[in-house]
């Protein structure tokens, strides 16, 4: 088995052979969520999809190797407006801890639904203010930041002007951007770009006090700063890899780089950059308007999508059937599809019985998870070897810790055959037949099949009717 992992740099726009800074510890940080609500389906993406590279690299390089921070932003504008909305009768900061603690363990319990391992670290952005503070200071004193007298009180503001390669990930030219611009300049802003890093606080909205240049300002950190400081925390100055979703390259982890490179005068802030596509559902932007809007836990418990719950497993197969780089169509027959396919795959790993756990996978598995995580290849390669049918010891083996490291967990039965499904199947088909509609019976009775149901027709003994049975096919 080879371990040259290549993972596509959104910094440098090249597929690269991974190299960690240090085999002994391997780090990797991820964006979060903003737990003002409950999780979306696409905010699950990202999620599942550094859960693989996570098996992965833990996988090469040892358990005990990896270090994964993945945080949580639980200070922003939205959580104080749920927070006055949903607990107008609280004190604003203990409001604010009950959304976020709700929304928090509501995310943690869905991501564990889609077999997502935890990370190393969660740390809340709250328990870093002081961190982010400590920071900004530095930045004032390089003179990478500034105080200014804003419309709405004063804020910290990142300089962009004093950083000649700022715009580097995104792609973009400061001149070009400033020509561009839509709106001029705010009179307390040197360059319409400049970012806050820090901003006072109202009466009613959370704070903390901070000290820069000798002068306290009661306030709350902008939001980018807060994952700088934690990915330092735990991570170091420079570490091997950072994630997260397409959308977040401009501005988020732009001026995440700004920030750290800046403050600690290093040449890089992560190695490498890696960024998820965009989701759709049916081919649709997701919106509220649109109605098509569902959270993880309304697609895991309720009948909102296609007129049922589906288990984790398959949205998590339905996820990594499509290469984490492109964009991806989340639908009711993509969820068809992935429950066909987990289904065969399930029925395999219970046929097998001579599995060594954590042993190796297949050259061809490992090739494809290898080369910047290509799912879809290595999930054909599974369906190969399942459909080889093979007893073998070392087969049964590379099959079922196949599974394991895309986190595919056929233990937990959530792929079991649905016999409501397959007798209304079965009652279509009959009604087919009865209406002589042969290529539609033989149609169902094929998708049956390809699914691993076996359908036997008979005559009832009394009526002479036709009757139909159906078992797994081995």
């Amino acid at each position: 088995m080879t371990t040259d992992i290549k993972l596509y740099n959104t910094l440098s726009r090249i597929k690269e052979t991974f190299a960690p800074i240090d085999a002994d510890k391997v780090r990797m940080y991820v964006c979060g969520p903003t737990v003002y609500d409950f999780a979306h389906i696409g905010n699950a993406r990202p999620v599942i999809v550094f859960d693989v590279l996570f098996r992965l690299l833990r996988h090469v390089f040892g358990e005990s190797q990896v270090i994964y921070a993945r945080n949580i932003t639980d200070v922003d504008d939205k959580i104080n407006a749920r927070a006055a909305r949903d607990f107008a009768d609280l004190p604003l900061n203990d409001a604010i801890r009950r959304v976020t603690e709700k929304t928090a363990n509501q995310f943690q319990s869905d991501m564990n639904e889609l077999g997502c391992l935890e990370p190393s670290h969660q740390p809340r952005a709250t328990e870093f203010i002081d961190d982010m503070a400590s920071m900004i200071q530095t930045l004032i004193d390089k003179q990478h930041a500034y105080v200014a007298e804003g419309g709405q009180g004063r804020e910290v503001l990142f300089r962009v002007n004093s950083m000649a390669d700022y715009g580097a990930l995104s792609n973009r030219n400061l001149e070009d951007q400033q020509a561009g611009a839509r709106v001029a300049v705010e009179d307390h802003k040197e360059n319409a770009a400049d970012f806050v890093l820090w901003k006072e606080s109202s009466a009613t909205e959370p704070g903390w006090d901070a000290g820069f240049n000798g002068e306290t300002i009661h306030g709350r950190p902008g939001w980018h700063i807060e994952c700088s400081a934690m990915a330092l925390a735990y991570l170091g100055e420079t570490f091997d890899i950072h994630g997260g979703g397409l959308d977040l390259i401009f501005p988020h982890h732009e001026n995440e780089i700004a920030q750290s490179r800046c403050c600690h005068g290093t040449e890089k802030m992560a190695n490498i950059w890696m960024h998820n596509g965009f989701l759709q559902v049916e081919g649709q932007k997701m919106s509220k308007s649109l109605g098509n809007f569902h959270t993880v836990n309304e697609v895991l418990e309720t009948d909102k999508v296609g007129g049922r719950k589906w288990p984790g497993n398959v949205v998590r197969l339905a996820m990594l059937m499509t290469h984490y780089r492109e964009p991806i169509d989340f639908s009711v027959k993509r969820l068809e599809e992935a429950e066909n396919i987990l289904r065969k795959l399930t029925r395999t790993a219970s046929q097998a019985t001579d599995v060594v756990p954590g042993g190796a996978s297949s050259d061809m598995f490992h090739q494809a998870l290898q080369d910047d995580l290509n799912t879809p290849l290595a999930i054909q390669e599974l369906q190969k070897l399942a459909g080889a049918g093979s007893q073998d010891a070392d087969a049964q083996t590379q099959f079922v810790n196949g599974l394991a490291l895309l986190g595919i967990d056929t233990a937990s039965g959530s792929a079991d055959v649905d016999s409501a499904a397959i007798d209304a199947q079965i009652a279509r088909r009959l009604a087919c037949i009865a209406d002589k509609d042969w290529s539609a019976a033989d149609r169902i009775r094929d998708e049956l099949l390809a699914e691993g149901i076996q359908l036997k027709d008979s005559k009832d003994s009394e009526t002479g009717g036709r009757v139909t049975s159906w078992e797994i096919k081995s």
